[in-house]
């Protein structure tokens, strides 16, 4: 990341890039609750980024009441207000750990659900995305996201990198909640060139089922990813 706060290619601030970043590692267990962070110094260098950035970040991170500023002492880890924010149910990681997420849009297609997709919903058309994922800037994963046609048509124009941000802000509902299933599964025939396994290769596969505020999930979701430059990590505390 660059030391400003201008917005990259994912569409956010830099300084909420941070923020969602620690929100991520505090949902994957690595940011423990009571944990203290490194000197803000130390710590912006480590990360790149100038000082005021990230005490944007840390700002943001203390209204969402998941950060407790204590003067003279420093700043800690709290996770008893943690709810699902941008990449929380992001499970895919770097084999070195971490791996900051962007999505790269290929498509958007409102179309027929095919016959292949387990049932979901109560529309028979579903928004289709399909999209590259990258951690940092390494391509780890083809995903294909379906959007029940009831909750509204998905537009290419203004979609952001977090799609359940987009739910939120566009189509004015939550995810409130998934269910993953993970096994391996041969890489569809339009996986982009940038993804190092080729399309008909055997890669990991994750289907998840995302609920909102109704009792059948309203997302199916199919996602292909390298498992020689990622893994999928649940981690339980």
């Amino acid at each position: 990341m660059q030391g400003n706060q201008g917005a990259t290619r994912t569409g956010l601030p830099i300084y909420q890039q941070i923020s969602e970043m620690l929100i991520r590692d505090i949902a994957a267990g690595r940011l423990s609750d009571g944990e203290r962070l490194p000197p803000e110094r130390a710590m912006a260098a480590q990360l790149g980024i100038a000082v005021g950035t990230l005490r944007r970040a840390l700002a943001d991170l203390e209204t969402k009441r998941l950060l407790e500023r204590v003067q003279g002492s420093g700043n800690y880890i709290r996770t008893s207000e943690l709810r699902e924010h941008f990449y929380a149910m992001f499970r895919l990681e770097l084999l070195a750990g971490g791996g900051f997420p962007h999505a790269q849009i290929l498509s958007v297609d409102l179309c027929d659900k095919p016959d292949d997709l387990p049932r979901f919903g109560i529309s028979r058309r579903a928004s289709r995305i399909r999209r590259l994922r990258r951690l940092d800037d390494t391509p780890v994963a083809a995903e294909e996201i379906w959007l029940d046609g009831s909750m509204g048509k998905v537009h290419a124009e203004g979609l952001e990198d977090s799609l359940y941000e987009y739910y939120k802000r566009q189509l004015n509902f939550w995810i409130v909640s998934a269910e993953d299933r993970v096994s391996f599964a041969p890489v569809p025939d339009w996986a982009p060139p940038e993804l190092a396994c080729k399309p008909g290769e055997i890669a990991g596969y994750i289907e998840r089922f995302s609920w909102a505020d109704r009792a059948a999930p309203v997302e199916f979701s199919r996602t292909w990813f390298d498992t020689s430059q990622a893994h999928y990590v649940q981690r339980m505390r």
